[in-house]
C-alpha cells in the first residue's frame, strides 16, 4: 500500500493496516547479511524516488545500517533514534504503539517514558524472526509518519518477497 492510500490517524482501517504488516512482515531470518540486502534496498528505493530519509537497521542492540540521504538533517537521526526505541520497547512497530493510544484516547505520554528518547510516530518496524520474536527494528525518518510507515513495510514487503539463497 502506498503511502497515498494510508488511512487517517486514528481510524479503524489504519489500525488494521498496522496489525496486518506487523503480522505478515516477519522473517524466517535474519542476519547481518540480511541487514546488509534489505539497507541497500531500502536506500536504493529512496534514491530512485528521491526521498530525504535517514534509514536505520538495529539488530541485538547494535547499529548495523544507517544512511543517510540527500536533504536529512541530524534531527532526522534522532527522530529515528526515538522511534526505534519505542519499537524495542514495545515490540510493534512506532505506528502501531501510536495508534494503540489513540485508539484508547490517550496521549503516549502517558506510557511515561522520556519524549526526548521515544517516539510512537510512524516509521520504524520491527525485525520479527520466526520462532524468535523480536530481533531488532527497521525503519526511516524524513516524510511525514504514514509515508514513513508505508515506505518501509512496503519496501519489507518486496523483500520478503523476493527469493533468497
Amino acid at each position: 500500500m502506498s503511502h497515498e492510500d494510508m488511512p487517517p490517524h486514528g481510524s479503524d482501517e489504519l489500525r488494521a493496516i498496522v496489525e496486518r504488516d506487523e503480522a505478515e512482515l516477519v522473517f524466517e531470518r535474519f542476519d547481518l547479511g540480511d541487514a546488509w540486502r534489505l539497507g541497500v534496498m531500502l536506500r536504493e528505493a529512496a534514491l530512485d524516488r528521491e526521498l530525504p530519509v535517514v534509514i536505520g537497521i538495529v539488530v541485538n542492540g547494535q547499529r548495523v545500517f544507517h544512511a543517510a540521504l540527500p536533504g536529512t538533517t541530524p534531527e532526522n537521526d534522532r527522530w529515528l533514534e526515538r522511534k526505534t526505541n519505542v519499537v524495542l520497547h514495545f515490540q510493534r512497530s512506532s505506528l502501531g504503539v501510536g495508534e494503540r493510544f489513540r485508539a484508547r484516547g490517550q496521549d503516549f505520554a502517558e506510557a511515561r517514558l522520556d519524549p526526548a528518547t521515544h517516539a510512537a510516530h510512524g516509521g520504524v518496524l520491527p525485525i520479527a524472526v520466526r520462532g524468535a520474536g523480536v530481533v531488532g527494528a527497521v525503519g526511516v525518518s524524513g516524510l511525514p509518519q504514514l509515508e514513513d510507515h508505508a515506505f518501509v513495510a512496503s519496501i519489507v514487503r518486496t523483500y520478503l518477497a523476493a527469493p533468497r539463497g
